[in-house]
């Protein structure tokens, strides 16, 4: 599995899926959440509605994924993914690496030849960026890639792109 690091806004990005860094309800958020709502129109809050009615009454646990179509993207499917939230005291990096892992799992099931990642829980969640740099290229280096042929993370910033580039470059 090629792995790229890639400065720049993940809505953009012509992959299979992208992986959004959502929250629990799924309903839209700031950040990396509301730069995809907003990429993708209305139509995925309508499909997180649906699936907060049908599968996910209680909201999507941290660390689980779940995918929508990707309606206005250039990406065919959008995973949704919560990271866990460091201020909140969910600090375990296991939950992290769970969403990682997860969202190769559920891209697998669609037959995802090309994902994209934002650096989950980095962000407003409060995680160190070089944290999330190390736990998301190990967790993807040791997923059963399956149908996954490349990786992209597509970050926000020149600070955060040079971490998760240290990190994969620490991995070899």
């Amino acid at each position: 599995m090629q792995i790229d690091i890639v400065e720049g806004d993940i809505t953009t990005r012509r992959v299979d899926a992208i992986v959004n860094a959502a929250n629990s309800s799924l309903l839209g958020g700031g950040g990396v959440d509301g730069a995809i709502h907003r990429a993708a129109g209305p139509e995925l809050l309508e499909a997180c509605r649906d699936l907060r009615q049908t599968r996910l009454p209680g909201g999507l646990p941290v660390g689980e994924a779940v995918a929508t179509p990707g309606f206005r993207l250039p990406a065919s499917w959008v995973i949704h993914t919560v990271g866990p939230n460091w201020h909140a005291g969910q600090r375990d990096p296991a939950l992290l690496a769970s969403c990682f892992s997860e969202s190769l799992a559920v891209a697998r099931k669609l037959g995802a030849a090309s994902v994209a990642f934002p650096a989950i829980s980095a962000g407003i969640y409060g995680w160190d960026r070089d944290v999330v740099a190390s736990t998301a290229i190990e967790a993807v280096r040791a997923a059963d890639p399956g149908t996954v042929e490349r990786v992209e993370f597509v970050l926000f910033g020149a600070t955060t792109a040079a971490a998760f580039a240290a990190a994969l470059h620490r991995a070899g």
